[in-house]
């Protein structure tokens, strides 16, 4: 999910708006980052912010 201009983790499924399913695996999650699927996925025109989810996802996946 997009906010602000950032990726965040919507972990239960509650927050508004446009989201992307990707598996809970170190593997997906980098294949999305590089092929921008999360873009794609939540329709941003421009770059998201990335910084902070891997390390989101690495903390609780």
């Amino acid at each position: 999910m997009e906010q602000g201009g950032a990726l965040v983790a919507d972990e239960r499924a509650v927050l508004p708006g446009r989201g992307a399913w990707v598996h809970a695996t170190e593997a997906c999650v980098g294949a999305a980052i590089r092929r921008r699927g999360f873009e794609r996925a939540l329709r941003v025109s421009g770059p998201l912010d990335m910084q902070t989810f891997p390390t989101t996802y690495q903390r609780n996946g």
